[in-house]
């Protein structure tokens, strides 16, 4: 927000150099992001000083050189059709001519002495100025020469020549009295501080705001305009009627009415304060309505009373907010056509729509240059309808960014809205004539709470670590206009002003229990801004620290991520929302999906269309991630651990299971300068080897992987992970259908989900550990013939029981399958490795166990050793 400080000062009295204004506003929580000076020096020692950004490359108007002066006359040149001769009194005693081509001169040419005078900028000679014919802001000093014969050493300025805009084409005409010869400074001079007001700071989007902030900053009073209203037309009773269908989303509707306007520019004074603070300055109507909003923080709107009228069928109208009909649309101010969401809240009248509540008004009912009779509104909106609009209109692609839909969908109070009405209604009548009707329509069904808080002192000091009196914090509540009570020494009974919904705001009724507790936060929060974060010493906290205790949960979880990034892959994060569409693309086109048929969770308010729903599965952001990097890497091995949230009948919140998500896919071998690294790619066999990494470094007994078929795995080349007998996900090679909808290299991509939930749960407390064997071990192998159906998994279990404590390890380092054996067999070799905690083992100690295991493989498999 620009506030230009000629402006503020209106309100408060600004006692302490700009820059240290600036940084005690900053450190308040209004961070001033500039400071820029026109016309005026900057201090870059006291900039320094309070450590604030400064613009120190503006023009600076020099004091004695660049003044007001009275053209008294305007003069033919006798040698150029397009120059005149101004007659310029600059205060010095005696009138100077002034050689210029500026064309808002030529009316007053030859036509003898002008009274009132034109007030304008005259730049003496060796006064420095931007060369307003040049754009590229170079600067000119001024010097005596002759043009077309007439001797000339000074000027009279544009807006471009002073560096206060682009304007060019006629010279500064003011509405000043101020005497000639009155340095440029005091009159037009001015600093603007840009402040970057974070969301929380609705009430300080406007000159009040942070005006009462300067006060309580500052300690002085702020100074409200007048809120009197000469009206003399009609009772507005008879020519309005007001009705609200949803006081949730409209809590309250202030109307005025004016007749007899004149549309007309607005005086340079207004013009000038809304172009400092970023507005376009339209026409004396429409600008008082957003010289309101930004002097009291209240969005309005102009009606043309006449239209509403004739909508009406000639009768009194009567506005009408309600939300959206099916199919319903409006034409907008910038004569954009919106499509209306049922929600979205409308100001309308019996023959339809006229504006989009708290954002933009309707074309069809806008003020214009033939407007008479003005109807002023001035509401509250509820902020969340407010943002839920601004969102669809954004998605659908007629996004609105509008000064109104900035400050509603942060909250204002419905106090200001007639506070708001009445001061624009004078103003207009000021600036535009007319007669104001008598009375003000004012329908408040939602009454917004009178706020008290009762203040416990200890806590303040229990929060802030410091002792404040009780006089100490009372000032600093009444400096921000709260109301304050002693209730005894030790609490304050603080009442909440009118135009804060910051305080204690309880937006959902569950949370109506804590309120308190919030507002003493608030509270609290308000009283360490204005005495200063930057004086609360650090101090080491006194209460009593909370039990600790141990995040079982976050623990095994980064452990799960140590593993997996020790084995080489990185980890990545996708968004937890997403598409039905884009999870479907996991399943082959006309096959029957193996993913849980589930509803989703839907997103009342989504952020964007891709993403509508929250997620079933990590696979499909995953898959995204991988085709945005296989077009750069031709290696790739990351994971990601998440929730995924799967909804429960009958309960309000969805189960948030576990999720770790693997991807893998490219070349096997990083590349190496020894230039021995292979070509081949990764396949199933990759994978698993992972998953055994992380489930042999999580110490998880009774693993085994199955065979099992899923619609988005390569048939043949997927297994399930099964941990103490529970389904802990699925490994395998993407299915060719898959990687083709997701346009994949041609090469295998490894994927598994994994269920983190069962890989925790399996994880226990600790597991068992042995000593180093001081003892040698004996290496054997042991090559079997069984049936081909039998998983290998089963095999080695069965050595691992019949080997017993004497069997240290066991590999599979051979599978073979050939007419040798006979069809429908495999041979499976094994490495053993035998040793002893107490002994050296003989070779026959090692036969017998090995011959134990050679007998049960038999028995259980009907296994034959391979001659």
């Amino acid at each position: 927000m620009l506030v230009p400080l000629s402006w503020l000062r209106d309100y408060v009295d600004i006692t302490i150099p700009v820059e240290e204004l600036a940084h005690r506003l900053t450190l308040a929580g209004l961070e001033v992001g500039n400071i820029e000076y026109i016309g005026l020096p900057a201090d870059p020692e006291m900039a320094k000083k309070w450590a604030m950004p400064v613009s120190t490359d503006h023009l600076v108007w020099d004091r004695e050189k660049i003044v007001l002066g009275h053209i008294l006359e305007v003069k033919s040149h006798p040698d150029a059709d397009r120059l005149v001769l101004a007659m310029v009194d600059s205060g010095i005693g005696e009138v100077e001519t002034v050689v210029t081509g500026a064309p808002n001169l030529y009316p007053y040419k030859d036509q003898g002495p002008i009274d009132p005078p034109l007030v304008v900028a005259y730049a003496r000679e060796n006064a420095e100025v931007i060369d307003g014919h040049k754009d590229d802001g170079s600067r000119l000093v001024i010097k005596p020469k002759k043009l077309r014969g007439i001797d000339n050493k000074s000027m009279v300025c544009s807006e471009k020549e002073l560096g206060l805009s682009n304007e060019h084409e006629g010279i500064m005409i003011l509405e000043s009295d101020a005497a000639p010869g009155t340095p440029l400074q005091d009159v037009l001079g001015d600093v603007i501080l840009d402040i970057d007001l974070t969301p929380n700071l609705a009430r300080c989007f406007s000159m009040f705001g942070v005006a009462r902030e300067v006060a309580a900053l500052t300690g002085q009073k702020v100074n409200y305009p007048s809120l009197d209203v000469v009206a003399e037309g009609d009772t507005i009773d008879d020519q309005l009627t007001l009705e609200i269908t949803r006081p949730d989303l409209n809590p309250r509707f202030v109307a005025a009415l004016i007749k007899g306007i004149t549309i007309k520019p607005s005086p340079q004074w207004v013009q000038r304060r809304l172009k400092l603070a970023g507005m376009r300055p339209i026409n004396n109507i429409v600008d008082v309505t957003n010289y309101v909003m930004l002097e009291v923080g209240e969005p309005l709107h102009a009606f043309d009373y006449d239209i509403l009228v004739e909508r009406a069928g000639g009768k009194a109208p009567t506005i009408i907010t309600r939300t959206a009909e099916p199919g319903e649309k409006l034409t907008t101010l910038d004569d954009v056509e919106h499509d209306l969401d049922p929600f979205t809240e409308l100001v309308a009248d019996t023959a339809g729509s006229l504006s989009i509540a708290g954002i933009m008004g309707g074309a069809e009912s806008e003020v214009h240059k033939e407007s008479v009779n003005v109807l002023l509104e001035g509401a509250n909106w509820n902020f969340i309808n407010v943002r839920q609009t601004l969102s669809a209109q954004r998605e659908r692609g007629t996004e609105m960014v509008t000064e109104a839909g900035t400050r509603f969908s942060r909250v204002v109070h419905p106090e200001q809205a007639r506070v708001g009405v009445v001061r624009a209604i004078e103003l207009m009548r000021q600036l535009a004539g007319g007669t104001v009707a008598k009375g003000i329509a004012d329908a408040y069904p939602a009454l917004a709470p009178v706020i008290t808080v009762d203040l416990p002192l200890s806590e303040v000091e229990r929060a802030l670590g410091i002792a404040l009196t009780q006089d100490e914090i009372a000032d600093i509540l009444v400096g921000l206009e709260f109301g304050v009570e002693k209730v005894d020494e030790q609490s304050l009974l603080v009442t909440v002003p009118d135009h804060r919904m910051d305080i204690g705001f309880v937006n959902e009724p569950e949370h109506e229990d804590i309120a308190d507790m919030i507002a003493h936060a608030d509270l609290i929060e308000e009283i360490a801004r204005i005495y200063g974060y930057d004086r609360i010493p650090n101090t080491l906290i006194e209460d009593a620290l909370p039990p600790q205790r141990e995040n079982t949960a976050l623990i095994r979880e980064e452990m799960v991520r140590d593993l997996l990034i020790n084995a080489g892959l990185q980890e990545i994060v996708t968004y937890r929302l997403t598409t039905p569409e884009a999870e479907a693309r996991l399943t082959p086109a006309g096959a029957k999906s193996d993913w849980p048929e589930l509803r989703y969770i839907t997103l009342a308010n989504p952020i964007s269309q891709d993403k509508v729903v929250m997620r079933h599965t990590l696979l499909s952001g995953v898959l995204d991630i991988l085709v945005a990097n296989a077009r750069w890497r031709d290696r790739l091995l990351m994971f990601e651990v998440g929730k995924v949230y799967l909804p429960v009948d009958g309960e309000n919140l969805p189960d948030e299971p576990g999720r770790l998500c693997i991807v893998m896919t490219g070349k096997r071998d990083t590349p190496s300068w020894q230039e021995t690294s292979s070509e081949s790619v990764m396949d199933f066999y990759d994978l698993k080897g992972v998953v055994e990494t992380l489930v042999g470094g999580l110490h998880l007994a009774d693993v085994r992987f199955e065979p099992v078929e899923h619609s988005t795995f390569f048939p043949g080349r997927t297994a399930r992970l099964v941990i103490e007998d529970r389904d802990a996900g699925v490994l395998g090679e993407l299915h060719p259908l898959v990687c083709e909808t997701y346009e994949l290299p041609e090469q295998p991509v490894l994927v598994a989900e994994l269920n983190l939930d069962v890989l925790q749960d399996a994880m226990g407390k600790g597991h068992a550990i042995r000593s180093i064997s001081n003892f040698p071990a004996i290496y054997q192998d042991v090559a079997i013939v069984v049936d081909e159906d039998i998983p290998a998994v089963e095999v080695e279990t069965t050595i691992r029981e019949a080997g017993g404590s004497l069997l240290r390890g066991v590999r599979l380092f051979d599978v073979y399958q050939g007419e040798q054996i006979g069809a429908g067999k495999k041979s499976l070799a094994y490495a053993l490795t035998f040793q002893s905690d107490e002994k050296t083992l003989r070779d026959k100690d090692a036969d017998k166990v090995r011959t134990k295991i050679v007998k049960m493989l038999e028995k259980n498999f009907g296994a034959k050793l391979r001659a």
